[in-house]
């Protein structure tokens, strides 16, 4: 190894120069800070409007206008039918269903498939769950009232 060492000792100390002035270049060049002075008016300008700024009241709640108030379904007690019971429709669904003017079981229980299909396309991204989780079939046996045949079905809710 020492006899390696002293036949390249050249090309070992060109290496540590090499490295040496690599690493003064990426240290150095990170180190620069450029100051750029605004001109005097310009600067005056900002300092003027940052102040405006601190100094300006801050806005009260009164001065935002007032979200509108959640919509919910209908509930049982508006004459409406618990939509949730039907296994795949879920609140956000029952939401869209009350936009839409279903608010009863007996309603989804009269659709056909025309029905469905328009229906369906207004769903957004729950398009499909109507004839997946089969909800016509649910709402004909819940409206009838037919519990143990809908549970027997589509088990218990």
């Amino acid at each position: 190894m020492a006899q390696l060492v002293q036949e390249n000792w050249y090309l070992l100390l060109a290496a540590l120069v090499i490295g040496l002035v690599v690493a003064w270049w990426i240290f150095a060049a990170n180190r620069k800070t450029r100051i750029e002075i605004a001109p005097k008016d310009e600067g005056d300008t900002l300092a003027k409007r940052n102040q405006a700024l601190i100094d300006a009241p801050a806005a009260s709640v009164k001065d935002q206008p007032a979200a509108p108030p959640p919509q919910t379904a209908p509930s049982a007690a508006s004459g409406a039918d618990d939509l949730s019971l039907i296994k795949g429709l879920g609140p956000k669904l029952q939401a869209q269903l009350a936009e839409m003017g279903i608010a009863s079981l007996s309603q989804i229980a009269a659709w056909d498939d025309a029905e469905i299909d328009r229906i369906d396309a207004r769903l957004g991204r729950f398009q499909g769950r109507i004839r997946r989780d089969n909800w016509v079939e649910q709402a004909r046996l819940l409206a009838s009232g037919d519990r143990s045949a809908y549970e027997e079905q589509f088990g218990r809710s």
